[in-house]
């Protein structure tokens, strides 16, 4: 497999996290990674077997600095595609540095992030998303989240989309070859069966399209805002979901004046919850403040937690600003009793005192976002916001077609325009064109070593 020119150096970096350990590694990826690991280990790289891990020291003339396994990959069957060697040593931040640093010292250079993952899509050994899932199965929090991530980094949305793809360029090449050669006499494909392919591509399209909330939700978590009166258990609420005291509660009201977040894991979906500000008139500047910001946390939520004092009796029922979050009433504090006036009304009951109604509101939680296993299916697909921007453009591109074919005035070139549009916002989701700036953005945000 040939490796790109612009990428012949050789990179070093530590692909264990920082801090102390039993072990940590280092890896190494480029043209000289053989020749600097047997200058370091005496020789011993090149004369190891391909992927079996053979105990080495690392040497600094004839003083040791380590010792440890060497294991080494030879191109193109590597992560990367190119010869490589991985050192796991001693855990310990110092020892770990100084191996690294006489890497680095012996020709190696300082990796970027994600530029390994970078490099092993650069040679053909992932597509963009199955990169991208590298990334999401590192980050994943939750068990549908890491589910989505695994699908991703098998090719399941690479390989859905380069379906789409190949059945339109295939569409599209024979609407070509009519118009660049109408002397031959091939079938135009303009009526129904041209149509009825475009329309099947958009239909794969669309159901892409459909998963961008999931997508959405395994990636920055459910934003779930509780709010009410105060002093009604909000930051008591918050506590118990977490597990723990992460918001002072008190019987002072107003004592939370700004937004406290925290995430939960909640039947495999990532919660992040939201204490806020109690809600009401006040003269205080800054719980003023803290009330406005509950109102924007409101209206970028996608559950509600409206919690009411239970005990006491009901209030007017509060006017919330435009959201299309959907929202559970909770009656906060039951083992004092409740109050006649809430009878009958549908909400979780629950004291944050006791834990009493706990279970109840998890199952609420969860019916009320629609997220189970039976919604995401054995292969979950959730593409992120890149994908999403590739897949409006490439609807956009494939119903301009549509319309265009719809009228048999129009010329069958203005389509073939537009369905070429489509074929390349197809092919940016998988990285089949040209998507060197996009490349940057994309690795940015992995970790060093990966």
């Amino acid at each position: 497999m040939e490796i790109h020119q612009e990428h012949r150096t050789t990179i070093a970096a530590i692909a264990t996290p920082v801090g102390t350990g039993a072990v940590s590694m280092i890896r190494v990826s480029g043209p000289d990674s053989i020749r600097i690991a047997d200058r370091l280990t005496g020789g011993k790289a090149s004369s190891t077997m391909p992927r079996l891990a053979r105990h080495c020291r690392i040497l600094d003339g004839s003083e040791s600095i380590d010792d440890g396994l060497m294991t080494v990959f030879h191109a193109p069957n590597s992560y990367t595609g190119e010869d490589s060697v991985e050192f796991t040593g001693h855990g310990g931040m110092l020892v770990t540095r100084e191996v690294l640093a006489k890497f680095l010292s012996s020709g190696a250079v300082a990796a970027g992030p994600g530029e390994f993952t970078q490099r092993a899509f650069l040679n053909g050994k992932l597509d963009l998303t199955q990169a991208e899932g590298v990334m999401d199965l590192i980050s994943a929090q939750t068990r549908l989240s890491l589910r989505a991530a695994r699908s991703q980094l098998d090719g399941v949305l690479g390989k859905r989309t380069t379906e789409a793809r190949d059945e339109l360029l295939e569409t599209l090449a024979h609407l070509e070859a009519w118009i660049d050669f109408p002397e031959e006499d091939i079938d135009p494909q303009t009526g129904h069966l041209l149509r009825s392919r475009i329309g099947n591509v958009l239909s794969k399209v669309d159901s892409l399209l459909a998963t961008a909330d999931q997508g959405r939700v395994l990636r920055e978590g459910v934003r779930t805002v509780i709010f009410g009166e105060p002093n009604v258990g909000k930051s008591s609420l918050l506590n118990r979901l977490l597990g723990f005291e992460r918001a002072i509660v008190s019987d002072i009201a107003g004592t939370t004046r700004d937004t406290i977040e925290e995430t939960i894991n909640l039947h495999g979906l990532p919660i992040r919850l939201v204490d806020t500000a109690g809600v009401r008139e006040s003269g205080d500047a800054i719980e003023s403040e803290g009330i406005q910001r509950t109102v924007r946390q409101i209206e970028a939520a996608d559950l509600l937690l409206e919690i009411s004092d239970g005990s006491k009796p009901k209030p007017v029922e509060a006017i919330l600003p435009h959201t299309a979050a959907k929202r559970l009433r909770v009656l906060n504090k039951t083992d004092l009793g409740e109050h006649p006036s809430w009878a009958g009304e549908s909400a979780v009951r629950l004291s944050c005192s006791t834990g009493e109604g706990f279970d109840a509101l998890s199952e609420a939680i969860r019916e009320a976002l629609h997220f189970t296993d039976a919604d995401w299916g054995e292969h979950a697909v959730a593409i992120n916001a890149r994908h999403q921007a590739s897949l409006v453009a490439a609807r956009t591109a494939l119903t301009a077609a549509l319309e265009l074919l719809d009228d048999t005035s129009n010329d069958v070139e203005l389509a073939a325009i537009d369905l070429r549009e489509a074929l390349d916002a197809l092919g940016e989701i998988p990285g089949k064109v040209d998507t060197e700036d996009l490349l940057g953005v994309i690795f940015s945000t992995f970790c060093i070593g990966k």
